[in-house]
């Protein structure tokens, strides 16, 4: 990933530092569980450890990388570079393992590391959306269905709407995270022919994962089709956050609008611009996250018990998914805490169609007066019609027509249009998604 889109914690995990620390650490910890088991000399583990534990400096990686451009091997260039600092001792490393059992091992590790990452970037952003969902919970706006006018809710709705998207997007990220943490230390095909169980058992205690029942050769792929598309839902759920912020954000709308900062400039020709860049840097970011969904699927499908067309793709598209990820998640926090609404274009807009968002109200108060369902939908739809096309007040329209004023007494028409209606369950929901005001909402995370 480019470094515009990449925040330093996330895209250390997928540098060759990271990497080669963590190929050693579990060189390192299976060979601490072969000399417990007698099989190398304990004394050769303590070297491994005291000789081989160097940081992985530039110096020390281009080393690597210059092997590697002679043997055509990463583990193997990974391993003669080892070997040159450990000396005679270097015979006993790696024995009965395989490249994928360093390899997939290490994967897991550091898919592990980007999941601890994106629950923590969920988190921000539902600290974000809750206080903001609180602090519109009762700003009365339009409901849209279809991008038309529908309903009276509440701005604080609409974000507790999202709240409870991702706190299930963040459950996602926490199975994701379990499914993937498996460690395979079982040689060739998978069998242990060369090694003992004992020793993948150390290793992933050690590494803080769980051995693979049957690991073939590589651990299979099913796990980490189902880590990037849990990726993908939960970037389709930032852009769907995001594309509303975009929507309201259009002039003709204007109910709320992204933060723009003093000295910022939206348009090299036209000064006047305030555009939604952000919410629409996160669309894109979206897109290419949801993008490594189809090669992480095509990649179950490996030959008997391994091939390796599954590892150009996941060295492209694991660490760009989660980098994406990573990034839009923290900008579209940000995006919340500081979005700028605007209360009274809230209002002005749900008031620019002349009370025709009621119609649902009158429709059931025509019903339960003894009109057919038919009638009283024709009946109210002809005055919509009018009102849309020619303005003025729908509640007018309605009173003026004598069969509706017959059923409907003219004090009741007024309760027909009160907007405490469609307000009094807010409360309600807000305990739902958020829990009651000032307690936290029990939500099972650990």
């Amino acid at each position: 990933m480019i470094p515009r889109y990449s925040r330093p914690a996330m895209a250390a995990i997928w540098e060759p530092a990271n990497k080669f620390r963590i190929w050693f650490e579990i060189e390192a910890h299976a060979t601490d569980a072969l000399a417990q088991l007698g099989a190398v000399p304990k004394a050769a583990a303590e070297t491994l450890r005291r000789r081989g534990r160097a940081p992985y400096t530039p110096e020390r990686i281009a080393r690597i990388d210059a092997i590697e451009a002679e043997v055509k091997h990463d583990v193997i260039a990974f391993l003669t570079e080892l070997a040159e600092r450990i000396g005679p001792d270097a015979r006993f490393v790696h024995q009965g393992l395989t490249s994928s059992d360093v390899l997939d091992t290490c994967l897991a590790v550091q898919l592990v590391q980007a999941a601890d990452i994106l629950i923590a970037d969920v988190d921000r952003l539902l600290a974000a959306l809750k206080k903001r969902a609180r602090q519109y919970r009762n700003t009365i706006c339009v409901g849209r269905s279809h991008g038309i006018h529908a309903e009276p809710t509440t701005f604080g709705l609409k974000l507790a709407g999202f709240h409870a998207e991702f706190e299930r997007a963040r459950a996602r990220l926490v199975a994701a995270r379990a499914e993937i943490g498996t460690c395979a230390i079982s040689g060739a095909v998978g069998t242990f022919a060369h090694i003992d169980p004992r020793v993948e058992a150390h290793v992933a205690a050690k590494l803080g994962l769980a051995p693979e029942p049957v690991s073939t050769q590589v651990i299979p792929r099913d796990r980490h089709a189902a880590y990037v598309a849990a990726l993908a839902v939960v970037a389709s759920s930032v852009e769907r956050l995001a594309v509303e912020i975009r929507h309201l954000q259009r002039t003709e709308v204007g109910e709320v609008e992204e933060y723009f900062a003093p000295g910022q400039k939206g348009s090299s020709a036209m000064p006047h611009k305030r555009n939604p860049v952000l919410s629409e840097n996160i669309t894109g970011l979206a897109r290419l996250v949801r993008a490594s969904v189809i090669p992480a699927l095509e990649n179950v499908a490996l030959w008997h018990e391994r091939d390796i067309s599954h590892s150009s793709v996941e060295r492209v598209a694991l660490p760009d998914a989660t980098i994406a990820l990573d990034f839009a998640l923290a900008r579209l926090a940000g995006v919340i805490a500081k979005l700028v609404v605007y209360p009274a274009a809230m209002r002005r807009n749900l008031e620019r169609l002349g009370g025709l968002v009621f119609s649902q109200q009158v429709l059931l108060a025509l019903t339960s007066a003894g009109m057919s369902r038919e009638k009283a939908y024709a009946a109210v739809q002809r005055h919509a019609r009018a009102t849309w096309a020619k303005g003025g007040s729908f509640l007018a329209r309605l009173k003026a027509d004598r069969e509706i004023a017959r059923r409907i007494e003219g004090p009741k028409f007024a309760a027909l249009f009160d907007l405490r209606r469609h307000t009094r369950h807010v409360d309600a929901i807000f305990e739902r998604v958020l829990g009651p005001a000032g307690k936290k909402k029990k939500s099972g995370r650990k």
